[in-house]
């Protein structure tokens, strides 16, 4: 049976190959005779589990050995606490607010942070643009600087990280890239510390990713509880606290599946990146040459990810979902805060969804126009 097409910003679609592996573990993983839900986190069983998935994440994302990896619970949204209880030291923490998640984490900061600046936004274009980092003004002694590498909501993108270097700011970068995370390479040398939720490209949520430099560590606020503190859960690799042992099982098999992808000479991460830019760039130019629907995104900032669109005539949005479901194309639906719709373009959304999804607005368009 041919299975929809889930376009769900989050909790999203999951490679089929790793859900048939996963059931056919369920009962007995590798003849051991118990299901991956039923093992001790400090059975041998997982152990192997969790050393392979790490191992595969760290190859995967070129992580520097002087990063370690941590599998940790409570999602990005958590992180927004548990970051600044962390690396605030109680002082200053700078952000750039580019919408919904990032106002959220600097919200958040506030409880935790002496004073939180916001050195750059894009309110002013109604989160439409990124600012430029030529303008930042970042704050002299600042503990980190904090910033949402793509916006889920608004759909805009750093396609490049900033340069704190060369902007002489000594602050390390932090990135929020739940939603885009193993979907293009990171340059680790501009980053301090990087958290993601799983939910969107490495599997089922309840599983919190976190790539932290080792210089980092030992600077929680006494207030941090301990099974926050980005140390402890390092010296215990992962295993302070019971961990999200499905969670960390369901992303190593996506770790595996994206290691086996190809696409010409690249593989893993490589190939999933063209692979993302030949998506959104199908479905930008579908939106861009109507005269139906609109993405107000600048293009030199638009999500791979993530893509947010309107109909000119929003009274025919029912209509546009309800033929949209009817063919298997589903959560087209925009976030309540911004309305029209939005197409979450993951790691395990085929070519072959977006084409469908194309070829239903143009049938619409051309019914309803």
């Amino acid at each position: 049976m041919q299975r929809p097409y889930n376009f769900s910003a989050g909790p999203a679609a999951i490679p089929a190959e790793v859900l048939e592996q996963a059931a056919a573990d369920m009962l007995d993983w590798h003849g051991c005779g118990m299901g991956v839900m039923e093992m001790s986190h400090r059975g041998k069983e997982f152990i192997s589990i969790y050393e392979q998935a790490e191992s595969d994440l760290r190859e995967l994302l070129a992580v520097p050995e002087h990063f370690k990896i941590l599998f940790m619970q409570g999602g990005g949204l958590a992180e927004n606490a548990i970051v600044p209880m962390n690396l605030s030291r109680a002082a200053t923490v700078d952000f750039v607010v580019t919408g919904s998640w990032s106002q959220n984490s600097q919200k958040e900061a506030r409880k935790y942070a002496s004073e939180v600046n916001v050195i750059a936004s894009g309110k002013d274009s109604h989160f439409t643009t990124l600012p430029d980092p030529a303008y930042w003004q970042p704050s002299r002694g600042a503990s980190y600087l904090h910033i949402c590498t793509n916006e889920t909501i608004h759909g805009v993108e750093f396609h490049e990280l900033p340069d704190l270097k060369a902007l002489g700011v000594d602050a390390p970068l932090v990135i929020d890239f739940s939603s885009h995370v193993a979907s293009r390479p990171v340059d680790w040398s501009r980053v301090g510390l990087a958290f993601g939720g799983a939910q969107k490209n490495i599997g089922p949520a309840g599983l919190t990713i976190v790539v932290v430099r080792e210089d980092l560590l030992g600077h929680a606020l006494t207030i941090c509880p301990s099974a926050f503190d980005y140390k402890i859960v390092a010296e215990h690799q992962s295993m302070y606290n019971t961990p999200p042992t499905w969670g960390i099982y369901m992303a190593g098999l996506t770790f595996q599946w994206l290691k086996r992808q190809r696409e010409g000479e690249a593989s893993g991460v490589a190939a999933m990146e063209l692979r993302n830019i030949a998506k959104a760039q199908l479905l930008y130019n579908a939106i861009d040459q109507s005269g139906f629907y609109v993405n107000k995104v600048a293009a030199n900032c638009r999500s791979r990810m993530n893509i947010p669109f309107f109909l000119h005539d929003e009274s025919r949005n029912d209509a546009f979902l309800a033929g949209a479901k009817a063919r298997g194309l589903l959560q087209l639906k925009g976030h309540k805060s911004v309305g029209g719709m939005r197409a979450s373009l993951y790691n395990a959304m085929p070519l072959e969804g977006v084409q469908a999804l194309v070829s239903y607005m143009r049938e619409f368009e051309q019914q309803h126009a």
